[in-house]
C-alpha cells in the first residue's frame, strides 16, 4: 500500500488457531521519523477502515518501521506550507481521521511504541485501546513550542492521564519518558525494545482466549460510556448483555466453563 517512493502503509496479515485474524499495520516513513503526510494519513484510515469490515479480525497492531519512532509526528514540512485556515483545517481534519479510525475499529488496537513519539503520534497512540511502550521511548506534545494548540484526539489524553497531568504536558510542551507515560496511566506497560513484540503477543493471547463477539462489544459499550452519564452508561450495559443472547457466544463458552470446572473436580 504505497503511498510514495519512500512512505507507505505496510499491512501484514496472520492467522491464528481457526481462522482468527491480527492485522499488523505499520506505518512506514523512517526517512522522516515516520511522520504523517497527507498522504499516508490517507493510505492509513483506508487501511483501517477496510480492515474493519473483516469478520475473521480480532486485533490491530499499529507500528511504525524501524527503532527510532512509533510516529514522529504530523509532517512539519508540510504543515509549514499551509498557507490559509482552509489548507490548515483540511490538514488537521486528515489527522483526527486517523485517530478516529483506530478509536472505532471494531476490535481492540494495540499501539507498538518505540522510539520517538510526539505531538499527532501520541495523539494516534492514546487513540488505541492498549499501548505498550520501549523503555527507551520518548514521548511529548510540543505544539506549543511551534505556535500551535494540541488538538484533536489530544482532547482524550485527560481521560487517560487526568487533567493536571494533561494541561502540563499541553501547555509546556516537555518531552517525558516511557517511565512517566507508564507511571501516569499513559501507557498500560513499558518493557525493554527487544521485548515489544512478545508483550504484544501476550495481549493478543489473551483476547484470542475471549469470545470475539464479547471482545467488539465490550469496545464499543466503552466508547459508548465515554459520552453517557452514568446512569445512561449504566442502561446501555443492561442492553448490550441481553443483546449477546441474541448469539451462541455466551451459551457455548459458559457451557464450556462449566464442563472444565466439573472435569476438574473430577480429577481430584
Amino acid at each position: 500500500m504505497t503511498t510514495d517512493t519512500h512512505a507507505r502503509i505496510d499491512l501484514r496479515l496472520e492467522t491464528r488457531g481457526a481462522g482468527d485474524t491480527i492485522a499488523w499495520v505499520t506505518i512506514d516513513n523512517a526517512r522522516k521519523l515516520n511522520c504523517l503526510s497527507s498522504a499516508l494519513m490517507t493510505a492509513f484510515v483506508d487501511t483501517i477502515e477496510q480492515l474493519g469490515r473483516r469478520d475473521d479480525l480480532r486485533a490491530i497492531v499499529v507500528t511504525g518501521a524501524g527503532d527510532k519512532a512509533f510516529v514522529g509526528g504530523a509532517d512539519i514540512l508540510e504543515m509549514g506550507a499551509l498557507t490559509d485556515a482552509g489548507q490548515a483545517r483540511a490538514f488537521i481534519t486528515r489527522v483526527h481521521k486517523c485517530c478516529h479510525a483506530v478509536r472505532t475499529a471494531p476490535v481492540p488496537v494495540i499501539a507498538r511504541i518505540q522510539g520517538f513519539t510526539p505531538g499527532a503520534g501520541l495523539e494516534l497512540a492514546a487513540s488505541c485501546d492498549l499501548r505498550v511502550a520501549a523503555a527507551g521511548a520518548v514521548l511529548g506534545m510540543p505544539e506549543v513550542r511551534l505556535g500551535l494548540p494540541s488538538v484533536v484526539e489530544a482532547a482524550v489524553l485527560p481521560t487517560l492521564v487526568g487533567w493536571g497531568r494533561a494541561r502540563e504536558m499541553l501547555m509546556v510542551g516537555d518531552n517525558f519518558s516511557a517511565e512517566d507515560a507508564l507511571q501516569w496511566g499513559l501507557v498500560e506497560r513499558m518493557v525493554p525494545a527487544a521485548e515489544l513484540d512478545a508483550a504484544v503477543e501476550r495481549w493478543i493471547d489473551g483476547l484470542l482466549r475471549n469470545g470475539p463477539q464479547s471482545v467488539r462489544r465490550q469496545k464499543a459499550l466503552m466508547r459508548r460510556w465515554e459520552r453517557l452519564s452514568l446512569d445512561e452508561a449504566v442502561q446501555a450495559g443492561i442492553d448490550a448483555f441481553a443483546a449477546t443472547w441474541d448469539t451462541d457466544e455466551p451459551v457455548r463458552l459458559l457451557g464450556e466453563y462449566r464442563a472444565a470446572r466439573e472435569a476438574h473436580k473430577r480429577s481430584k
